[in-house]
């Protein structure tokens, strides 16, 4: 986290020099700032118990994609995950993961800052997301959960055609960039 305020410093310097002789910075600028778990629950309910079962529980992973604006140059992306391991005698283990980066971004029109925070910022916070996600059921005394890639880009598109689709219909218009999605 040393680095932290030199990516600040990185941010408010993008494009030095290259901006408008008045010091006004027109350069675009993206830049992860930090991330951080939020909100981390790990559940064991049938716990010594579930450790005898000889069946291997089936995983349903859940998850969700939020942002909100922070400042007018930093947003809070949220990467929402639960996944739920059942067996037939009940519950193995709950883990529900808030997963949370801060990203800076100057001068960037609001259709690309949209699929930036919609879709590239949790491709750049999910690999964290599942090392965190696998030490808790590493901890909770199972064999460590290891995610597959998920294509938040592929998502994002399906998700924004579906909604354009939608929109077209006379349903809700597109989230803007400070809304949850």
């Amino acid at each position: 986290m040393a680095d932290e305020e030199g990516v600040l410093t990185d941010l408010d310097n993008a494009g030095a020099g290259q901006g408008k002789p008045n010091g006004a910075d027109t350069q675009p600028a993206v830049s992860l700032l930090t991330q951080y778990v939020k909100d981390l629950s790990v559940e064991n309910p049938n716990a010594p118990d579930v450790y005898q079962w000889p069946d291997a529980p089936q995983i349903d992973i859940q998850f969700n994609i939020g942002a909100e604006s922070v400042s007018s140059d930093v947003h809070e992306v949220t990467l929402k995950m639960t996944l739920t391991a059942s067996s037939q005698g009940g519950k193995a283990y709950i883990v529900d993961l808030a997963y949370c980066g801060l990203v800076g971004m100057r001068n960037i029109p609001e259709e690309q800052a949209h699929a930036f925070l919609y879709a590239e910022a949790p491709r750049l916070l999910f690999p964290f997301a599942r090392r965190v996600v696998a030490d808790a059921v590493r901890d909770a005394g199972f064999p460590p959960l290891m995610l597959d890639p998920i294509d938040f880009n592929g998502l994002y598109v399906q998700r924004l055609q579906a909604r354009r689709a939608e929109e077209a219909a006379g349903g809700d218009p597109i989230a803007p960039v400070t809304g949850n999605s």
